[in-house]
């Protein structure tokens, strides 16, 4: 079963808000938003392979969903929202379109990929994923975390949050990490844009100002899309306020 923890007990009335973090992360990643959210009883889980779930483990991305599932029954929860930023929002994306949707009143994806079209590119992505893979389980996890923040999509880090972000992971498994961004490499993510486009439930992608990948690959998909100003691909960290007024914005009319 995946841990969890509770971020805040909010109004008894009002569906609950389900907190994904990305790679790397653990529950504590949206405590700063959720307190900024206090009327929605809010959720965080532990992924497969992190915080207090690192020994739990993930097949493929049908695996993660029911798990998902699994834990909301146990808490005995029925109306919820997803929230889910970079891996957690393509689960949360998959989730939406793929899994047990009951009781799902919506998803916010922040920095999340709806999916690779052409075959070539998610072969690619494989390969790719699985040369990080490798290095998780190998190379001392500091020095890894050092080359990772380096990639493009962290581009407009500062370097104190760079710093801050190696230091918040450093105690991350590697072996667990590297598990987790195997089975759930957007190599083998099915392209989720047809089904996004359908969805009944209301979708929001917010992105960083300075995240243009993101941004084109979410109007590229043609779904509703809110820009978060001073902020790049991990915008609930550089611009917490902003991102919280967007957020609460679409919760309270998702239109």
């Amino acid at each position: 079963m995946l841990a969890t923890k509770v971020l805040q007990q909010g109004e008894a009335d009002r569906p609950w808000l389900i907190w994904l973090h990305g790679l790397l992360g653990n529950n504590n990643e949206w405590r700063v938003i959720a307190s900024r959210c206090p009327e929605w009883p809010s959720l965080a889980i532990d992924l497969p392979g992190h915080g207090d779930s690192v020994a739990v483990t993930c097949s493929s991305f049908d695996d993660i969903s029911a798990q998902i599932s699994s834990t909301l029954q146990m808490h005995g929860i029925e109306r919820y929202w997803l929230v889910g930023y970079s891996l957690g929002g393509r689960i949360a994306m998959y989730h939406a379109c793929c899994g047990d949707t009951t009781g799902l009143q919506g998803v916010i994806i922040e920095g999340g990929n709806p999916g690779l079209a052409d075959p070539a590119l998610r072969a690619q992505r494989l390969t790719h994923d699985a040369a990080w893979a490798e290095r998780f389980r190998h190379e001392p996890i500091e020095q890894v975390l050092a080359d990772w923040y380096q990639q493009p999509v962290f581009a407009n880090l500062s370097a104190v949050h760079r710093d801050a972000l190696i230091g918040a992971r450093k105690d991350n498994s590697g072996a667990a990490v590297a598990d987790m961004l195997e089975a759930t490499s957007l190599g083998k993510q099915p392209c989720l844009v047809p089904q996004l486009q359908q969805l009944a439930i209301p979708l929001v992608v917010l992105c960083g100002a300075d995240d243009h990948k993101f941004q084109q690959l979410a109007r590229d998909a043609g779904l509703p899309l809110r820009i978060v100003p001073q902020a790049g691909h991990n915008s609930h960290l550089a611009n917490p306020q902003d991102f919280v007024a967007e957020l609460r914005t679409f919760l309270v009319n998702p239109g």
